[in-house]
């Protein structure tokens, strides 16, 4: 225990025997007054260091961030069977060992059942301060962690879409060089009409490269425009064959994913008129296919793999659905993810700093709450079990709140701790997540 907590249970204890031994004791001695002191120093230690050592290792074994639910669950058994234990071990060292005003069989008799009930709410009440100040400790350290986690996730895949998207322009550029360069030489008056539909497709470059998702029919449109120019070069050695479904063209899909695995097809493959390249695109199961029949071409040097990589990653940032790539010895296809809806497609990128805060600070709301009405229940039903007894001892009738309230106390805890709205909302969100990923 620190010495800020030791220091602090001394001040308790001392406080609380001058209370006891000017309040209530009737001979005011040296000797009352010593064991007025001790008896209060072994309540306060007892109780205050045993729910502080019970909580510290619930801590370790158990975090609240981990295990909510199973943390509270075993929290509530815990403190009961210790404070109680406890409890009786103090009582009977004060009337038994130090006052000696009764016997063991009379303390365990019954004859002090009241007196040990009333002191284990005080403990109860004791205990519920310490785990709930332990657990308020522990959810600022992890909102703390985890506003911290977030912001740096977000930047993180902030810069790494930033870093993939801004690989697309030299990456087209240079390649529609290369095919103009080609053309200069073979046919003059096609390279200016390619040097007109390029700037008209660089500008759609331009538009859509940095959109996270765009429709499949205004990627199916930039593609037949592109598909036109590599036709204008290849002629009879390329084919193009197209076979959407009209439901997809709604659906969206990572811009220039079309176009960089045109430029692949053409780039891994030889075209001649007797042997054309024959590239189709059509839709399979919630994908977009690009297939085209294998005619690999001797490689000078290694490809750089920006294409291909490029899309799996940027889909990889937006969704949970994966790119496929099928290979065999007469073709080669990849299939796209088919996202049915734009905001879904998106959500699964991190959470903004005020979106974490404004979630933390609810569910800070919310146990406060809680610890609250746990505080008041033990307070006010030891205070009405007191005057029960004073008042009306033949008629039991604090039985009524102490039921009532402790069972709304039960249900608010369930509530709170996940088995109430808060499982709901989880099974929401189960339900949400498994719609997305289809």
């Amino acid at each position: 225990m620190k010495r800020k907590n030791l220091i602090t249970l001394c001040w308790i204890s001392l406080a609380t025997s001058m209370v006891f031994f000017f309040g209530f004791t009737k001979e005011k001695t040296m000797e009352n007054f010593m064991l007025t002191v001790i008896v209060c120093f072994m309540y306060s230690f007892v109780l205050g260091m045993g729910n502080k050592l019970i909580n510290d290792f619930l801590n370790k074994r158990f975090p609240w961030s981990e295990a909510t639910t199973k943390r509270a669950i075993i929290s509530v058994v815990s403190i009961l069977i210790a404070n109680i234990i406890l409890v009786y071990f103090c009582n009977y060292m004060n009337f038994v060992i130090f006052q000696k005003g009764t016997t063991t069989e009379e303390f365990f008799s019954g004859k002090y059942g009241f007196m040990n009930w009333f002191t284990i709410n005080i403990a109860l009440l004791i205990s519920a301060f310490l785990h709930a100040k332990g657990f308020m400790e522990e959810l600022k350290k992890t909102s703390r962690k985890e506003v911290v986690e977030q912001k740096l996730i977000a930047k993180s895949a902030n810069a790494q879409f930033e870093t993939l998207k801004n690989q697309l322009d030299p990456h087209f550029l240079f390649n529609s060089l290369n095919v103009l360069s080609s053309l200069i030489d073979e046919n003059p008056k096609q390279a200016q009409k390619f040097t007109a539909s390029m700037s008209k497709i660089y500008r759609y470059v331009l538009e859509q490269k940095d959109k996270e998702l765009v429709t499949v029919e205004d990627e199916l449109e930039f593609a037949r425009t592109y598909c036109d120019l590599l036709k204008t070069r290849f002629e009879d050695s390329v084919d193009f064959a197209f076979d959407v479904k009209k439901e997809d063209y709604r659906r969206f899909v990572v811009p220039l994913s079309l176009q960089l695995l045109l430029e692949n097809c053409i780039k891994h493959n030889f075209a001649t008129s007797s042997k054309p390249l024959i590239i189709r695109i059509f839709s399979e199961n919630d994908t977009l296919c690009i297939e085209n029949n294998l005619q690999v071409r001797e490689q000078i040097k290694e490809s750089s793999g920006i294409g291909l990589s490029n899309i799996v990653q940027r889909y990889a940032l937006l969704t949970k659905r994966n790119v496929f790539i099928e290979k065999s010895e007469d073709y080669f296809k990849v299939k796209l993810p088919v996202l049915s809806s734009k905001p879904n497609a998106v959500s699964i990128l991190p959470e903004t700093k005020n979106e974490s805060y404004e979630r933390a600070q609810k569910r800070v709301k919310e146990i406060k709450s809680f610890y609250g009405n746990l505080v008041s229940y033990c307070l006010i039903i030891p205070f009405l079990i007191i005057v029960n007894i004073i008042t009306s001892p033949g008629d039991l009738w604090f039985i009524y709140p102490m039921l009532g309230w402790g069972i709304g106390l039960a249900a608010h805890g369930m509530g709170v701790f996940g088995i109430g709205k808060r499982w709901e909302d989880k099974k929401i969100r189960e339900i949400l997540e498994k719609q997305n990923k289809r």
